[in-house]
């Protein structure tokens, strides 16, 4: 019951002064909100980006050309490698096998005219990294054979080309060569990696002969990467042994030589961006943490002047009876409820400020405020209110209740 009367006179106190007691809030209000806000961002950043891997594909793995130590490198990978690993009788745990070759070409429709990424594939390229068409339908194996002029776009490409009117049917030029639109994937959003909305896709040996004029090793094509896609996700580190072992067995290399060709799976990239992601929001949160600490000493400075201020209040109160640890608990109580209010008034501030530039064109993903960073800001600026406030409050048991009595 104590406890609740104090709680009542806090409130009265603060109701007192409001615009004192809303400043004071101020500080903690701004830190609740920076680093809710700003661990968003990281939430938000970190849910875009593994979407967009987790929507590459089931159980893929992926080679791409050069050392994963960087340097320049040649374009090692080929078309020979990639009928290798679709050896069934040597890899049979491996599902499909889709080279891809990729560059930037130019597009133009009518007056429309756009840049964008162009990934030459082949048939099953769909089925492997599971793109979903909205129109029409991805090219076939029949196509790719024909070497046929069709592209599929994504949606952004389709909605820049063709705005709102059906791209499927339509006709646009890709480096000034005509190719017939055959179908539209559906919207995937988000940036992070790249979007599969800002692509289109063409038949693997026109992209290699027809728009790029591929380079060619060892006397096949180089294609940029091959996506493959296992079985299970239990034989995904068996398979990428059996695959480095046949290809450095193809590329001529000995034991001491290193790989040239890296092979790199969903769950790894998954595990570097979660750790990037956390270190991000570890950042972030502390910078706007800082705001908090600057909040939490505004309350002590506050607090001190409330007991300045009430200090013939405290006199009387101990003169009367009350203990030391009663006005401990009063001026406690008094900074707690301070710092609680400005921290659920922050809360409330972050989920409008979140809200608001989720909505906005230039925001690449959404702000995703966590369940734990709630806790969190509830925690720290109710820890705040206890640190700061346990000073003013000690202050206010040590004072005399004789010389506060004469204090004017």
């Amino acid at each position: 019951m104590k406890l609740f009367r104090y709680f009542s006179v806090a409130l009265t106190g603060i109701l007192a002064h409001k615009l004192r007691a809303g400043l004071t809030m101020l500080g903690i209000i701004i830190g609740v909100a920076a680093v809710l806000t700003t661990t968003g961002f990281g939430s938000g950043a970190a849910a875009d980006i593994t979407a967009n891997i987790q929507n590459g594909g089931v159980n893929l793995l992926t080679i791409s050309s050069g050392s994963s130590r960087g340097g320049n490198n040649p374009a090692t990978m080929t078309m020979a490698d990639a009928q290798a690993l679709s050896d069934a009788q040597i890899f049979p745990d491996l599902v499909y096998v889709a080279p891809q070759y990729s560059s930037s070409a130019t597009y133009t429709s009518g007056s429309e005219e756009g840049t964008y990424q162009t990934i030459g594939a082949t048939a099953n390229y769909a089925i492997v990294t599971d793109l979903d068409i909205e129109y029409g339908q991805f090219f076939t194996a029949e196509q790719v054979e024909k070497n046929e002029s069709v592209v599929v776009l994504g949606h952004t490409v389709a909605t820049d080309l063709f705005g709102t009117a059906d791209a499927v049917g339509q006709s646009v030029r890709i480096n000034n060569n005509a190719f017939q639109v055959i179908g539209v994937l559906e919207e995937s959003g988000g940036a992070g990696f790249g979007s599969n909305d800002t692509r289109a896709y063409v038949p693997l040996q026109v992209a290699q002969g027809r728009l790029f004029n591929a380079s060619r090793y060892r006397g096949n094509y180089s294609v940029s990467t091959i996506s493959i896609q296992v079985a299970t996700a239990e034989g995904m580190d068996d398979a990428a042994k059996r695959i480095e072992q046949t290809l450095r067995m193809r590329h001529n290399l000995s034991k001491d030589d290193t790989n040239d060709f890296t092979i790199s799976n969903q769950a790894d990239l998954l595990e570097t961006i979660s750790n990037v992601t956390g270190t991000l929001s570890i950042l972030l949160g502390s910078i706007g943490g800082i705001s908090l600490l600057v909040g939490g000493i505004g309350i002590m400075n506050i607090m001190l002047v409330t007991v300045t201020e009430r200090t013939r209040e405290i006199g009387l109160r101990k003169a009367v009876g009350a203990h030391n640890s009663d006005i401990l608990l009063q001026f406690l109580i008094e900074s707690l409820v301070l710092c609680v209010l400005g921290g659920l008034i922050g809360i409330g501030f972050s989920y409008g400020v979140a809200a608001i530039l989720s909505r906005m064109s230039f925001m690449p993903f959404a702000i995703v405020i966590e369940y734990w960073a709630l806790v969190l800001a509830i925690g720290v600026s109710s820890a705040s209110g206890f640190i700061f406030g346990l000073y003013p409050a000690w202050r206010a048991t040590k004072l005399d209740p004789i010389e506060a009595l004469r204090f004017e």
